[in-house]
Formats: structure tokens, sequence, C-alpha cells
């Protein structure tokens, strides 16, 4: 396998997910918020399983292998996510794939229930003439990276759940000299006025 998509997820543990939607609609209602989008990205990103060869990992915050396999049934590894800030997290998770011989990784969250197959094609096929390939997301920050090699510098200084993401990562490439690629701009589900978003695939 050369090619792995990697899914960023958090068990559906009321309190603990989805906390800025509890407002809305309250902490068992964020939680299965939650457990919806991730199951609605997964299933994104089995259908793309369909016409192409790539690997999928869950790396996972909360509850265990065990509860994730269970609940969502499917047939993809599942990883704890490592320690530290979001940062250390993907950078740990490229170093990971990479070390497994494969040759283009990208990693998505969960909000972005706009991604579809063929952005998730599109982030993989520019890898082969890319270094790095981004999803704008409207909010300021990204909802895809994908890198043909570990670049670490990319995680570093960067002011994590910000609105300065992008542009903190942009200058980092820039400054590194990378060639990159970038995807539609898309909107996240973060807040209960995205909501809206999510609406139409409920």
């Amino acid at each position: 396998m050369t090619e792995t998509l990697i899914i960023f997820s958090r068990y559906p543990e009321p309190g603990k997910t989805k906390t800025r939607m509890i407002p809305a609609l309250g902490a068992l209602g964020a939680a299965k918020l939650q457990r919806k989008m991730t199951e609605h990205t997964l299933k994104t990103a089995i259908a793309l399983k369909l016409f192409r060869n790539i690997a999928i990992e869950v790396h996972f915050a909360g509850g265990d292998i065990q509860s994730m396999k269970e609940w969502l049934k499917e047939d993809c590894d599942y990883i704890p996510q490592a320690s530290g800030d979001l940062g250390d997290k993907m950078r740990s998770a490229f170093e990971r794939a990479f070390g497994l011989g494969n040759e283009r990784v990208a990693i998505i969250g969960i909000d972005c229930p706009d991604i579809d197959q063929v952005i998730l094609s599109k982030a993989f096929d520019s890898l082969q003439a890319h270094d790095l390939v981004l999803g704008v997301a409207e909010d300021g920050g990204y909802y895809l990276i994908g890198l043909n090699r570990p670049i670490s510098q990319l995680f570093q200084n960067i002011t994590w759940g910000t609105e300065q993401v992008l542009n903190q990562t942009k200058n980092i490439a820039q400054q590194l000299k990378l060639d990159v690629h970038y995807l539609p701009t898309l909107a996240d589900v973060d807040r209960p006025e995205d909501l809206k978003i999510w609406q139409q695939y409920t």
C-alpha cells in the first residue's frame, strides 16, 4: 500500500466531544453529532477505496481500540492518537505512516462533511507532483493536509484552533520552499451557527 488516508476523530463520549456545540445541542446531542459526522466521513473514505487502492486509519482520542471497532465496524486500523497538541498528533501520525513505507499520506478530521471522494482523490493525485496539499477551511484553518514525506516543521509554532493556522502553515511552507497545491475551500462544522451545513446530510 502506498497511499494512506488518516481520519482524526474521538470516541463520542458526552461532555468530552464537540464541546462548542453543547450550548445548542446539550452534551448528549453534541456526542451524537460527533458520532454521526465520524460515520459520514468514514463512509466517504470507504467509498474512495472502491476505486483507489488506499489504506484507511482512524486515529482516535477517548475510548479504546475495542470500543472504536464495535462502534464503526469497518475493516481499517484503529490507532490511539499520540500525546501532545494537534501538531504533535499529526506529526506522529505522518511519521508512523511513512515509516510503514507509504508514499502519499493525507490527514482529515470529521468536521467537514463536504469532503467527497473527488477531493480526496485529487489530494492524493496532486501529491505525485507537489510536496504539500492543503484543503482550505473557511475559518482560517485547513480540513486536509497531505504530504509525500515527513516534514515536521509544518507542525511546530502553530497556534492551533485559531484563524491563523492556514497562514502560519503557508509561511512555513514558503520558508521551506515547498511546492503547495490547494484544494477547494470548504466550511467546517465547529459551532452552533455551522449546523445548517450538516443538516443537508441528515
